[in-house]
């Protein structure tokens, strides 16, 4: 087998570095650098073109009268093998040789096969790892991928702004649905969740909690003290509870509990009396002692045949209204004959 001179090669290289050299059997004698970057299996010297590129168009045999008779013409090939990238060639024969010295050019009645990746040229770079510095300077590549980096660098940043403002938005939600004193879900928060539950048709307890005598440590110790108990009373709460469960801060000493799909009263009893246990335990601050207790009204959605948010949040601010006129630090659960008499009452409406 001929090969190609040096000279001759390092120039081919340089003025289209994926080029393919063939010679009179086409058998490839060399393989430009970018084509080599695509494998080792990719382009192996030695080879017949005809069985590392298929020739999609014109439909030839791929015997080097059939690549010579298309000479200078525009060849649509494949690779062979599992990636399948597409190119585009042209192929140029070699000067015929004369006399035992030749042509000082390539192999004697050989061929050179320029190619290029035509619009694949974006899957390639990303499948082979390519850059710019694989392509003749004066290849139109270069700018596709100059092109291909501004865009990446446009949608990086966009999404860097996209990010930004998704967690700006977040944070803005989270805050609007956030009691920023204890940090627990706010009136709205309740609200929103209570909704999906009764739309949702899941059954669920809310309870209603408020403290007693928190006024008078507001009023005697000052302000600082109430912050501190309120904290407090959420992160028991918040311990006291499980993480399906929600705690809100719906008014200044007012709070909303919601067990997601439990319907045992006698467990919404128990956790009712064990709150209100836990919140009558002293509270030292600043070397004072904050006594209060607390006052639990309570309803279960099973109770209802069609609850309704508005009723139940009704019903159990009647059932907190009875705890506390009942002596407070006490858990009531709603009962229809609490309506009787009851300022908070309004006309009962058919279920």
């Amino acid at each position: 087998m001929h090969g190609a001179e040096p000279e001759f090669i390092g120039l081919l290289d340089m003025l289209c570095p994926m080029n393919v050299v063939l010679e009179a059997t086409g058998h490839i004698v060399h393989a430009g650098p970018t084509l080599r970057k695509l494998g080792p299996d990719v382009v192996a010297l030695g080879t017949r073109f005809s069985e590392r590129f298929e020739i999609r168009r014109p439909r030839i045999d791929g015997s080097m009268d059939a690549l010579r008779a298309h000479a200078g013409e525009k060849l649509h090939l494949q690779l062979r093998g599992p990636t399948r990238t597409d190119l585009k060639g042209v192929l140029m024969p070699l000067p015929e040789t004369d006399g035992a010295q030749g042509s000082g050019m390539g192999p004697p009645g050989g061929a050179v096969v320029n190619l290029s990746f035509g619009i694949s040229v974006v899957e390639a770079v990303r499948a082979f790892n390519l850059t710019s510095a694989d392509f003749a300077a004066t290849d139109l590549t270069i700018e596709m991928l100059y092109l291909m980096e501004a865009k990446t660098a446009a949608m990086e940043a966009s999404q860097t702004l996209n990010l930004r403002l998704q967690g700006a938005m977040i944070a803005a939600e989270e805050k609007a649905y956030t009691d920023q004193l204890t940090g627990l879900k706010n009136r709205r928060a309740a609200d929103y969740l209570l909704e999906q539950l009764v739309d949702s048709e899941q059954e669920f307890a809310l309870m209603h909690l408020d403290l007693d005598f928190f006024k008078a440590v507001n009023d005697t110790m000052g302000h600082a003290a109430g912050d501190h108990v309120l904290r407090e009373v959420a992160r028991i709460m918040v311990a006291e509870t499980r993480n399906e469960d929600t705690v809100a801060r719906v008014g200044g000493d007012e709070f909303l509990l919601i067990f997601a799909r439990l319907t045992d009263p006698q467990r919404v009893r128990d956790i009712a009396a064990r709150l209100i246990s836990l919140l009558e335990v002293p509270m030292a601050f600043n070397g004072q002692t904050c006594r209060i207790s607390a006052s639990a009204g309570s309803v279960l959605s099973c109770d209802y045949a069609y609850p309704t948010l508005t009723r139940m949040m009704e019903d159990a601010d009647i059932a907190l209204y009875a705890a506390k006129e009942n002596g407070r630090g006490r858990h009531m659960a709603f009962e229809a004959d609490m309506r009787a008499g009851n300022p908070m009452a309004r006309p009962a409406t058919p279920e």
